[in-house]
Parts: structure tokens; C-alpha cells; sequence
């Protein structure tokens, strides 16, 4: 039999290797090389994981074989977070830092002897009178032991099945001889004597050998406790010392290291001194209820309470079953018992359900979850202890996971905020073919019938997302459950509320989807958007920009045409569009929806080469636009800043607070300096709310709306206004900050006359208030770019609006009597008569 065609005409090779050693030669590993790298590319997640995996099974080994080291260590640097806001004050009072930590540490070491004298006293007195509660001990057992053995509801049930089960287990037995009885029977051998039991009595030790058992058991402890009371005072001695070194060991960015450590030292003396006010509100009551009962050593155990909810979870069962007990030895009857159950449960109910959430709030940022399982993984390895220290040491791998980028997952799985935003939820759930739950999540969201504010933050986000994902990791399926979820989600919203059509009235407006399924959805969300505020719209779906289509369209009466676009790249299609519309249709206005626009589009020239007029890039700023076109009045026109109730009593304070004192500008305008520059923004200003007007009392910078230097721009003299129109207005009316990241583009203010032609894209305001809690106006900061603020730097600005009162406070009692303020040449009171009051 022939070999095959390819083998027979193929010649016989040498293995190619090299001429000395047999390696292969370089062409063989370079023609190997790119797949070689791909390999090893391909291998690169699995090498991180595993690496990871490595390196926490080594961190977790360390710390439970390190534990005789690390647990002293630990506790010593919570005690630490408790102890040095003592020695901070002592200091600041004058005393060197040395002799501050050493008069702190003997005070806690006297306040924890004389703690455990009256508590001794409290343990001997009972003690004593125990033995007088023995009768009534014995009398309950007899009685709980008799009603035990008496019959039960289930006492013939069982007795049934017993009787049934012996009977099918019985079997015949048949007895055979053993061999050798009937000899043994048969013989006179005597009987052997019955043994006799011996018992040992074990010597009782004497005083000096339980003296050494006592002292063998607690050194350890007080081993334990004095290595702790080293360390305290030594992290108390070089507490800066520490944080350099912390901060060299960090690496990296000084600002990132600095901000981790003051996050964590933050929220961990947040968290214990929540914890000390939450024990000693159980434990106080602890103790007058167990007193009201009767129940002897009340003290102890409200101590004993209020100690034991150091330890999560088990720290309180511990502590209940000491009163209960001794409430069921003392009283012959039940009723001491039953007060003393409901006394701890009425306690537990009160302190987890409205004290605890009311003091804790977000102090630590953890979950509820990430709480349990940091209780059971610090247990595990470090016992009783780490169950005490289990919520401080997670805080810290949480802060220590939010500024380390490589261990980020830390604060998502730990941390309290939501893993993903309402957008990304809602969106996950259509993927996942769960509509409820989607349309209940954006039911949630629908506050106070908001459904402008809901597609402008939550449904245009969740479109963005199903656009972007549309041609790279989205299938068929899912684009078809996404298309569709969101319709359903549109029909609720429509159904839940409605618009308010006239009867016989037009639509004024016809919102159109450009191109894709999304588009059409958008222009759904618009419509409905544009309707609930007073301006008739009508959706259309999207269709090809044909003669046809175009003539199709029935546009008589409408004024405006809004078309909606996802796609990053809408100028040829959007150009076309407008052209036909505008050539079959010369008197409709045209606003272009770009949801995924360039900022290159967004400028006026590009405005006028596609042919709109107008381009907007979310709903909110749509309907803005489109019923400044249109004329219509929207159902809110501006939100007016209205007065507080006690506004009489706040125009008091501010009168006596010496705002209005011209020496205050010097202050005002240092502050307002510092905060421009701080933040980075053109214009600071400093305002007070009047009975009917703003007033700017300090300013730094200036707007300047448009880059043509010959513009006049804005200064803070340009900002007095009254009062029903400024922005500062709403901070004082609502007593907290208040952002806006872009004014052209919130409904509350877009409309508003005194704001319109300044160029003002940006305000944030923090209260100004006095001792009494009073708001007298604002420090706010000013922009012609939007942008926006971070949390953090919300708490900045508030910050620093709390220093510049405290500072004109020191300034006003050092003047002594105020200085009239001068007249402030501000505008007139505006007529807001034909203004619609905010809803």
C-alpha cells in the first residue's frame, strides 16, 4: 500500500538545530516569538489573579500567626484615637505634650481603678445577699421541673408512636445454653466476694497554691494590658512621628496618602465617640429601670450593659442574662422577670431602631453586611478582641481601598454607598429582562411627580448607555430588551402622570427620533417632558430622510420640531434633515437634541451650519429652549426665593451680628479672596439677604461673559438684586448649600430675568450662620463655565462660611457698638407680580 500524496512526494528532514549544541536556530524562535508574547499576554489576568490570591493568603497568615503582636498593636492605636483629642486640648491650654500624655493616661488608669472599686463593692454586696435567694431558686426549679414532667399537648402522640414502633421492632428471641453453665451450676465451687469501690479525695489546695492558679490565669491579660499601655503611650509621645512615617510607607501622592489618613482618623473617632454616647444612653437607662424594678446591683449591670456593647452582636445577649437571672432568683413570683425581659427589649428597640441610626448616621461608611462579615473574619482570627476591634480595622481597609486604586475593590465591597448609580441599575435590570423591578426603581426616583428631573438625570443616562454598548458588547437580545423595557418604563410614567391636555388645543411641538430605536425613545421622554410643563408636544418615530418622510409629516400649527440624535457623529444626518424641514416647512423653528454631542457642536457657528436653531444636550435644557422658542409659559416658570418664618427674628440677627458694619468688608473681602482662589473660580462673593434686597458686602474677581476683552464684565456690585431673584435667596430660605452645577440648564433658574444676560453658568453657596443658628446670607462661589463640586469640597466651602462667622463674631466684640451701615445703592424692589410663583 502507497503512502499518501503529501508524505510520498515529500522528502525526509533533519530536525533543525543548531550546528554545535542542537538548540534551534534563531529563525525558529523568532517565527515563535509573537505567539510566545500573545501566550503570555493572555496569561497576564489570570498571573494578577493569582498573584492576589498569594498575596492575601499571606497577609491573613500573618495576621492570625501574628496575632500575640498585632492585637496589642491594634488596640493601642484605637485607644489612641480616644485618648488624643484629650491631649490635643490639654495642649492647647499650654502644657507640653509629654506631660499632657502622662496626665491623660493616669487620668483614664484612675477613672478605670475607681470604676472598678464601685463596681467591686456592687459585685461583694450582691454576693452577700445571694445565698438569702436560694429558697426561692429551688421553689421555681421544683415548679418549672414539675410542669416539665406533666403531661403535654404531644404526650399521647408520642406515646402512640412508641408503642407502634416497639411493636414492628419486636422480634422472637430464642435462647440457647451457654456452654459451660450447666457445669459451673452443677459444681460446688464457691462464689467470688463482691468487689468493693475505692474512692479518691483529692487534697484541697492550700491559699498559697490558688494564689498561684489566680496569677497564672491573669497574667496573660495583664501582660496583655500593660504591652497595650506601652504602646498607648508611645503613639501618644510620637503621634507625628507615626503619621510621617505612615505617609512614607503610603508612597505616591502626598494629597492622596494625607487625605486617606484624615479619612480614617475622621471616622473612626466619629464612630467611638458615637459609641461611648450610644452605651451610656443604654446603660443609664439600664440602670433606673433595674432600680424602678427592684432588681439588686442595678448600677453593675447598667455598667455591665453599657460595657458589653463594645461587642457587637453577642456583647448584648451577654449582658441581658445577668439581671434576668438575678430577677428570677430574687422575686418568688414572675412579674420581676417579665419587667426586667421588657425593660431590655423596649431598650434594644429604642437604641438599634432610633438612637443608633440617628448618632452613627454614615460615621463609618461600612454595610450592614461588610459589618457582619468583618465581625466573623476578626473573631476568627483574633477572637474575643477582634470581634471589639472588627468595625474600626474594616474602616480602615474601606479608606484604605477608596484612595488606593488597586484596591478599590475593598471600597466596593465594604463601603455603604451604592456599588452602582440609578442609571446603571435601571439599565442592568432591562438587560437582565426584569421591567418591574425596573420600572419600580424609577418609580423610586419620581419624587413629588418629578418626571422632568427623572429623565433628565436617570432616562437620557440609561439611553447614553444602551447607545454605547448598541455595536460593541450588546447582543440582539439584550438591545431588544432594552428597547423594549424602556418603552414599558415611558408607558408607567405616562400612565402614573398623565399630561394635562386641553381639549382642542394643538401640539405646539413634535419631538422626532433622528435615526435609531433610542432616538425615537428619547423623543418619547421629551414630549411627555414638554407636556407635563404646560407646552403640548406630540412624539414621532424615526424614519429615513426622504421626500417621502418629509411629506408625510403633518406640521400645521406646530412651531418648533425638535430632533433627537444619540449618535456622536449626527452632522450630515441632522444637516439634511433641517434643510428639507426648513424647505417644506419655512415657518417651524428647529432644535436639535444632540444627547451625545462634541462640545465642537455646540458653539453658534456650528449651530448655523447644520440649519437649527438651537442645540441642546439634555431634557431639562430642551424644555428651556424650546419654550423660550415657542413662547410658552412653562407650569414653573422660575422658582422664586421665598422667606423663612422666622424671618423677622433673622433680620433682627443680622442687625446685631455686625455684618452690616463697614469694617466687616475687609474681612468679607479677605475671606472671598481666598475662597477664588482655593477653588479655582473667576468670582467669590460674599451676600446678605435683606428684608427685600441682596446685597454683595464682599467680592474678589469679576465675570466676564464673552472672550472679547472690550466687554464690560460683572462685578460684584453688578449682583445686588432683590431678594425673590437672587440665588443667595434660596440658601437662606432653605437653610442648607445649595450647587448648580449649570444655571442655563436648571429649570429653577433659567428663567430668571435678573440672571439672564450675566453669563453665570455656575453657583455654589454655603450659609453664613450665627450662634443663634440664623442664616444672614451666603459665601458663594461664581462661574461663567459650568462645573461642579465634590462633596468634599462642598464640606470645604461650608468650612470656611463657618470660619468667616466665627471670625466676624471675635472682630464685632472687639468693636464694640456697631457702625450704621451705609445705604447700598442697589436696584429697586422688581415687580414680580406677572412672575409665576414657584410650584
Amino acid at each position: 500500500m502507497s503512502p499518501p500524496t503529501s508524505m510520498a512526494n515529500t522528502p525526509a528532514r533533519e530536525p533543525s538545530v543548531g550546528p554545535e549544541h542542537g538548540a534551534p536556530t534563531s529563525a525558529a524562535l523568532d517565527s515563535n516569538a509573537p505567539s510566545t508574547t500573545l501566550a503570555l499576554v493572555s496569561l497576564v489576568p489570570e498571573l494578577r489573579t493569582m498573584a492576589g490570591a498569594v498575596t492575601a493568603a499571606v497577609v491573613i497568615g500573618a495576621l492570625y500567626f501574628g496575632r500575640d503582636i498585632l492585637m496589642p498593636l491594634a488596640l493601642a492605636f484605637l485607644l489612641g484615637f480616644v485618648l488624643d483629642p484629650l491631649v490635643m486640648r490639654l495642649k492647647r491650654l499650654g502644657l507640653p505634650r509629654a506631660p499632657a500624655v502622662i496626665l491623660v493616661v493616669l487620668l483614664a488608669l484612675g477613672a478605670i481603678g475607681v470604676a472598678g472599686l464601685l463596681l467591686g463593692n456592687q459585685v461583694s454586696t450582691l454576693s452577700a445577699e445571694l445565698p438569702t435567694y436560694q429558697n426561692n431558686i429551688k421553689t421555681k426549679l421544683s415548679d418549672l421541673r414539675a410542669r416539665a414532667s406533666g403531661p403535654g399537648m404531644f404526650d399521647g402522640v408520642i406515646k402512640t408512636f412508641d408503642t407502634f414502633k416497639k411493636e414492628v421492632e419486636q422480634t422472637p428471641q430464642v435462647a440457647f445454653p451457654r456452654a459451660g453453665a450447666r457445669g459451673a451450676a452443677g459444681s460446688g465451687a464457691s462464689e467470688p466476694a463482691p468487689a468493693q469501690a475505692v474512692q479518691l479525695v483529692e487534697k484541697a489546695p492550700s491559699s498559697f497554691q490558688q494564689g498561684i492558679s489566680l496569677l497564672e490565669v491573669a497574667s496573660a491579660p495583664l501582660a496583655t494590658a500593660g504591652i497595650v499601655l506601652v504602646f498607648v503611650v508611645l503613639i501618644l509621645l510620637d503621634r507625628l512621628d507615626l503619621r510621617d512615617r505612615l505617609v512614607r510607607l503610603w508612597g505616591g501622592s502626598l494629597h492622596r496618602s494625607t487625605d486617606a489618613m484624615d479619612e480614617a482618623g475622621q471616622r473612626i473617632s466619629k464612630y467611638l465617640t458615637m459609641q461611648l454616647v450610644v452605651n451610656f444612653s443604654y446603660g443609664v437607662p439600664m440602670a433606673l429601670g433595674l432600680w424602678g424594678i427592684g432588681v439588686p446591683g442595678a448600677i453593675l449591670w447598667g455598667a455591665v450593659a453599657a460595657v458589653m456593647r463594645f461587642v457587637p452582636y453577642v456583647g448584648p445577649m451577654i449582658s441581658a442574662v445577668f439581671p434576668i437571672v438575678l430577677a428570677f432568683a430574687v422575686d418568688p413570683g414572675w412579674s420581676m422577670v417579665l419587667w426586667t425581659v421588657g425593660l431590655i427589649i423596649a431598650l434594644e428597640m429604642l437604641s438599634n431602631n432610633v438612637i443608633e441610626p440617628w448618632l452613627y448616621g454614615a460615621s463609618t461608611g461600612l454595610s450592614a453586611m461588610s459589618l457582619m462579615v468583618a465581625a466573623t473574619f476578626w473573631t476568627a482570627l483574633w477572637g474575643p478582641l477582634g470581634l471589639i476591634m472588627s468595625t474600626p480595622l474594616t474602616v480602615c481597609l474601606m479608606v484604605i481601598g477608596r484612595h488606593l486604586p488597586r484596591l478599590r475593590f475593598l471600597d466596593v465591597l465594604l463601603g455603604s454607598q451604592p456599588a452602582l448609580d440609578s442609571p446603571t441599575r435601571i439599565y442592568q435590570r432591562l438587560i437582565a429582562d426584569d421591567v418591574e423591578e425596573a420600572i419600580e426603581l424609577a418609580s423610586d426616583q419620581v419624587v413629588d411627580g418629578n418626571v422632568l428631573g427623572f429623565y433628565n438625570e436617570t432616562g437620557l443616562q440609561v439611553l447614553r448607555m444602551a447607545s454605547s454598548d448598541h455595536a460593541s458588547v450588546a447582543r440582539a437580545e439584550h438591545r431588544h430588551r432594552v428597547v423594549i423595557g424602556i418603552e414599558a418604563l415611558i408607558d408607567e410614567m405616562r400612565e402614573l402622570h398623565p399630561e394635562p391636555h386641553a381639549a382642542g388645543v394643538p401640539a405646539a411641538v413634535v419631538c422626532i427620533g433622528g435615526k435609531w430605536e433610542v432616538d425615537t425613545l428619547a423623543a418619547r421622554m421629551l414630549a411627555h417632558a414638554l407636556s407635563m410643563q404646560g407646552c403640548i408636544a406630540l412624539p414621532h418615530g424615526a424614519g429615513a430622510v426622504t421626500a417621502d418622510f418629509i411629506a408625510g409629516l403633518d406640521l400645521s400649527g406646530v412651531q418648533c420640531v425638535c430632533l433627537s440624535y444619540f449618535s456622536p457623529d449626527p452632522q450630515v444626518s441632522a444637516r439634511h434633515f433641517c434643510r428639507r424641514l426648513k424647505r417644506r416647512w419655512p415657518g417651524t423653528r428647529v432644535v436639535l437634541g444632540l444627547w451625545n454631542a462634541p462640545p465642537e457642536l455646540l458653539g453658534e457657528e456650528a449651530i448655523r451650519s447644520l440649519g437649527a436653531d438651537g442645540v441642546v444636550t439634555s431634557i431639562g435644557e430642551a424644555v428651556v429652549a424650546i419654550s423660550a422658542l415657542t413662547g410658552a409659559q412653562l407650569a414653573e416658570g422660575f422658582m422664586q426665593a421665598a422667606s423663612p418664618e422666622a424671618d423677622v427674628d433673622r433680620l433682627r440677627a443680622l442687625r446685631a451680628s455686625g455684618a452690616l458694619d463697614p469694617r466687616a468688608k475687609e474681612l468679607f473681602d479677605a475671606t472671598t479672596q481666598r475662597a477664588a482662589d482655593v477653588f479655582d473660580v473667576p468670582m467669590a462673593m460674599v451676600s446678605l439677604i435683606e428684608e427685600s434686597t441682596q446685597e454683595v458686602r464682599g467680592a474678589y474677581g469679576q465675570l466676564r461673559a464673552s472672550d472679547d476683552p472690550d466687554s464690560a464684565p460683572l462685578r460684584g456690585d453688578d449682583l445686588s438684586m432683590p431678594r425673590e431673584l437672587s440665588m443667595c435667596g434660596h440658601v437662606v430660605a432653605n437653610a442648607q448649600t445649595l450647587v448648580v452645577p449649570d444655571v442655563s440648564r436648571d429649570l429653577r433658574f433659567a428663567g430668571n430675568p435678573a440672571l439672564q444676560g450675566k453669563g453665570l453658568r455656575f453657583y455654589a453657596g454655603a450659609p453664613l450662620r450665627d450662634p443663634g443658628g440664623h442664616v444672614l446670607g451666603t459665601l458663594c462661589l461664581l462661574d461663567v463655565e459650568p462645573r461642579a463640586l465634590s462633596q468634599s469640597e462642598v464640606r470645604l466651602l461650608e468650612a470656611m462660611a463657618k470660619d468667616l462667622m466665627q471670625a466676624l463674631q471675635t472682630s464685632a466684640a472687639q468693636w464694640g457698638e456697631m457702625v450704621p451701615a451705609p445705604a447700598v445703592a442697589g436696584p429697586p424692589s422688581a415687580t414680580v407680580g406677572q412672575l409665576v410663583p414657584s410650584a
